[in-house]
């Protein structure tokens, strides 16, 4: 009776360095494929350097400070977040730039960011597209003593955030000369929200926009900054944000920065599909990205012939985008682990803790069975773990990685 109140708990997936995915591994479990991880790394960090740009990863995707450093190391210009409290976590972790694409809203949020920007090593950006909350940033941070870099947010009728006409950046810029405690440092937009048929030229347009705002204002002297940055681009377009501010010399008089996130893992869903869209459009790339995400789990149930219950829920991987993709089976505990392939089966339907699985015929599963996933849209299962195993080519753990969500 003693010794159990001394076991601790653990977080599902959980494994320890060493440990093999089909025999020692608590499933289900986050899986990261080592040397798809690599692959996507170097690719994204080299057509970004390629294309005269410099690359700021959107770390909301994993939120994972491992791969923020294999970024950085990669030669990453800084992480991109989504909030004061990533950017704390980030920080933490040993991020010192910082491009937060979101305004910063709310006293309490203004001070976790007041107290890191006490670092004079901390570099750190944030959103703006409102005058009301220019009025905030400026009233709190002069009350703060500290100095605040802000870039104006463009976007699009119907987007998401930013200001939905060049006027109204225009504008804004002028409300922010007016506050000593904000410094305009550039400008900012999201194309990723631009759809439909025409959505290549629509995404070409508003580059074109973007770019002629930001030399519309460092021509009138607005920017603070000798060189300011023109920044944009999501995991879907960035080679044709890319192609377009390098074509208007975006990077000659201005710091282009990207911003992809979902890079790093890739899927097999959503960007799966993105990435043939880039190969598409740009013959001179002859290889792309590589799937490093996957989640492993058991064979729970086979209550009816041709059907399967998998271990595997809502609360595992992300079902907003496309339901888990079945792609190969492996015996449990039977090493060397060979993976047979199941892409037949079908996930039509997942439940909090289950995914139900249709079976052809000629499939052999057992109750039991290890079944390895794809996903789509990396950045809604990254947050339903707290720790991923990175494996090597023979399915060991080689390394645990934690998630700061």
């Amino acid at each position: 009776m003693s010794s159990a109140k001394n076991i601790a708990a653990v977080e599902k997936g959980f494994a320890h360095t060493g440990a093999h995915l089909v025999r020692d591994v608590s499933l289900p479990a986050l899986v990261l494929h080592r040397d798809a991880l690599e692959h996507n790394i170097r690719w994204m960090q080299a057509f970004v350097s390629d294309s005269g740009a410099e690359l700021a990863p959107h770390g909301k995707t994993s939120m994972t400070p491992a791969l923020f450093r294999r970024q950085l190391d990669a030669g990453a210009w800084g992480i991109t977040l989504a909030s004061a409290t990533q950017t704390r976590a980030a920080y933490a972790h040993g991020v010192r730039r910082v491009l937060m694409a979101n305004q910063l809203v709310g006293t309490p949020n203004m001070a976790l960011i007041a107290d890191l920007l006490a670092d004079p090593g901390f570099d750190f950006y944030c959103m703006v597209d409102h005058p009301d909350n220019v009025a905030d940033l400026g009233a709190y941070f002069a009350s703060r003593g500290v100095r605040l870099n802000v870039m104006i947010e463009y976007g699009v009728v119907g987007g998401r955030c930013g200001c939905r006409s060049e006027q109204q950046v225009l504008d804004l810029a002028k409300a922010i000369a007016a506050q000593p405690a904000l410094a305009l440092t550039g400008i900012e937009g999201y194309e990723g929200v631009i759809h439909g048929d025409h959505a290549v030229s629509g995404i070409r347009a508003f580059a074109g926009s973007l770019v002629r705002l930001a030399v519309q204002l460092q021509d009138s002297g607005a920017f603070a900054i000798a060189k300011p940055i023109v920044t944009a681009s999501g995991s879907a377009w960035y080679d044709l944000i890319a192609e377009e501010f390098e074509a208007q010399n975006a990077g000659g008089r201005f710091l282009s920065v990207l911003r992809p996130g979902s890079y790093v893992a890739h899927d097999h869903g959503i960007y799966k599909e993105a990435q043939c869209c880039v190969l598409d459009r740009r013959s001179d790339l002859h290889e792309g990205l590589r799937a490093a995400l996957e989640v492993w789990a058991h064979v729970q149930s086979l209550p009816e012939p041709g059907f399967a219950v998998i271990a595997l829920g809502k609360r595992d991987v992300a079902y907003d985008a496309g339901l888990p993709v079945p792609l190969l089976r492996y015996r449990a505990g039977v090493i060397p682990a060979k993976g047979d392939d199941v892409s037949a089966c079908k996930v039509t339907a997942v439940m909090d803790q289950h995914a139900f699985m249709t079976v052809p015929p000629g499939v052999d599963l057992r109750v039991g069975d290890i079944i390895s996933f794809g996903t789509s849209h990396p950045c809604l299962t990254f947050d339903k773990w707290r720790v991923g195993c990175l494996v090597d080519e023979q399915l060991n753990v080689i390394e645990t990685m934690e998630t700061c969500f």
